[in-house]
């Protein structure tokens, strides 16, 4: 197999694979109940947590607990210039993703060590009031922030797609999108993380990415290029943006994954409707690197059937 165009016009990325094989994007989300990002300037390396100026120990350790609690541990840092050799600030968020009950806190540190107090737990359960009062540096933020991964010691697709698009959203934007370490799925770079909502956006472009912004001030998500909601497992992803795109539903708390076995995802609205959604795997040809630098393999992927509404079962 041959590829050799990209957006860029670079042969070989992994993410030039992706858009021409057409791979689809719905269940390639990360899962994780919760989100904790920390501001570190500076370079960061393929395992930014440990490799870069945060104190590798620490984030070593909070790392795990973060994956213990069901939540998402990344680093962030403002689009630009990355010296951080003067003390300063580090900007946090701390989102829980959970449909309904979601919310975002802000704050800064003068230590990233100081995390260590923050209640993970009351994160992933979605308890408000125990989170704040564990690390009372953080208060509610209202307005939602996006990340864009652009890390290219992980994956050199981030670095090249990634931050043409934060910078120029930056500018429009002005303290609302975050450069980050690692989304997960380097092969569907330009790639975003909304948060407090957990939603994970793929194959972005500028004007794709402001109106993800501007439609979660509305309470909305936009369905193209949606990879999913990072609260539900990957099965319960694909099936949600597929009830999404049969109804039209853009509302961003409007859905929920009720159930699911090893063939069928149920899915409800608040309206009370509901979907029956088949989502099976399949293997796929020809192989196809899963980031850059990495060998093909036969890669598998998520597929939903035809949905059955509720009273049609």
């Amino acid at each position: 197999m041959s590829v050799r165009t990209d957006a860029t016009g670079r042969p070989g990325l992994c993410s030039t694979f992706c858009r021409v094989l057409n791979e689809p994007l719905p269940g390639t989300a990360v899962v994780a109940t919760g989100w904790v990002v920390v501001e570190q300037p500076g370079p960061w390396g393929a395992k930014a947590a440990t490799q870069s100026h945060l104190d590798p120990v620490f984030g070593s350790e909070f790392d795990d607990a973060c994956k213990k609690a069901d939540l998402r541990f990344g680093l962030i840092r403002t689009p630009g210039k990355h010296n951080d050799a003067v003390p300063r600030a580090h900007q946090v968020y701390v989102a829980c993703t959970l449909p309904g009950h979601s919310w975002l806190l802000g704050g800064s540190v003068r230590d990233p060590v100081q995390l260590a107090s923050l209640d993970l737990d009351a994160v992933r359960r979605g308890d408000l009031d125990a989170a704040l009062t564990s690390c009372p540096e953080l208060t509610p933020v209202n307005e939602s922030v996006l990340l864009v991964c652009t890390n290219g010691k992980r994956d050199e697709c981030c670095a090249i797609l990634g931050r043409p698009i934060v910078n120029a959203l930056a500018e429009l934007t002005p303290g609302r999108v975050w450069e980050a370490d690692h989304l997960g799925g380097h092969r569907f770079a330009p790639t975003a993380t909304l948060l407090p909502a957990g939603t994970m956006h793929g194959h972005l472009d500028l004007e794709t990415a402001g109106a993800i912004l501007a439609a979660s001030d509305r309470g909305e998500t936009v369905l193209n290029n949606l990879r999913g909601r990072t609260t539900w497992s990957k099965r319960g992803q694909v099936a949600e943006i597929a009830v999404r795109h049969l109804i039209g539903e853009v509302g961003l708390d409007s859905l929920g994954v009720i159930a699911e076995d090893l063939e069928n995802v149920t899915i409800s609205h608040v309206d009370g409707r509901t979907w029956t959604v088949p989502v099976s795997s399949e293997s796929v040809d020809p192989p196809r690197p899963e980031s850059c630098g990495k060998e093909p393999f036969a890669m598998s992927i998520l597929r939903a059937g035809t949905v059955i509404p509720g009273d049609l079962r």
